[in-house]
């Protein structure tokens, strides 16, 4: 695994006059490739660690696995200097990815669907009915999700620069928390932790994340089986469309006592 942080020198000025230069820490940023049976399949800018839940989960959201027998084996590539290549042994009862899955550029650490050859590509078939869900959960569970995840972003107080996501049960209790550079990358590591622990589909819990809701988590999200996203931020008109249509329940501007329920608010209940 590479490293997580980095120091650089940094000029520090205030409009005071207050002139000096010391080291910084950053969130390191470097690409990962991806490789289908050691054909390659896209390339992401991550953080480095976790990098195989990150795989998994991203083969989840892509639609290309929905369980752990799903993977053999998950392996750095030994024709590379540094490990930023990962092979993935799918079993013999799932198809490759289809071809026109391969995407031509790389993923930024700002947007996971860019390389997507076309907006229909996006429209992914979900597995799980999660209208069926049954889970309840009360405001005031919710409104601790967010210190909570703040507690544990270990690598955020460092640097300042990282998104998280973190899965909780309906009691508010963490499941596990994932930071990285790239919002949709958090996501992906929290969710590949939960399908190479068994856990899918993810019924009755809730997916909290540190930024906007955008349509891309949600539909992770709804890959996944999670029948309740939270965020801190606003969502988007598209992500609140596709929760409506997936049967979830969606929360925005997660602050203090307060929160928005966009969709699916049958579920939170006094």
């Amino acid at each position: 695994m590479g490293r997580i942080t980095v120091r650089k020198p940094v000029l520090r000025l205030s409009t005071a006059g207050v002139r000096g230069r010391r080291p910084d820490t950053l969130a390191v940023e470097e690409p990962l490739e991806i490789r289908v049976a050691g054909r390659p399949l896209t390339i992401t800018m991550r953080t480095p660690g976790d990098d195989f839940d990150l795989v998994a989960g991203f083969l989840v959201a892509e639609g290309v696995i929905a369980r752990a027998d799903d993977l053999v084996a998950l392996r750095y590539c030994a024709d590379t200097a540094e490990q930023n290549t990962l092979d993935v042994v799918l079993a013999d009862h799932v198809p490759p990815p289809a071809p026109g899955m391969t995407r031509a550029f790389a993923t930024t650490s700002a947007c996971g669907v860019c390389g997507k050859s076309s907006i229909e590509a996006l429209r992914v078939d979900r597995p799980y009915d999660i209208a069926a869900d049954p889970v309840e959960l009360t405001p005031e569970v919710l409104a601790r999700l967010p210190e909570r995840l703040r507690e544990a972003q270990r690598v955020f107080d460092r640097t300042g620069g990282l998104h998280a996501a973190a899965l909780f049960d309906a009691a508010g209790e963490p499941l596990a928390v994932r930071e990285d550079v790239g919002r949709h990358n958090a996501v992906d590591k929290v969710v590949g932790w939960a399908l190479r622990a068994g856990l899918l589909p993810l019924t009755g819990r809730i997916l909290m994340v540190s930024g906007r809701a955008s349509f891309e988590l949600t539909q992770k999200a709804a890959q996944a089986g999670i029948p309740v996203l939270a965020a801190v931020s606003a969502p988007s008109s598209l992500a609140v469309d596709l929760a409506e249509d997936a049967g979830m329940t969606l929360v925005g501007f997660l602050r203090g006592q307060t929160m928005n329920v966009y969709t699916g608010a049958h579920r939170v209940t006094s």
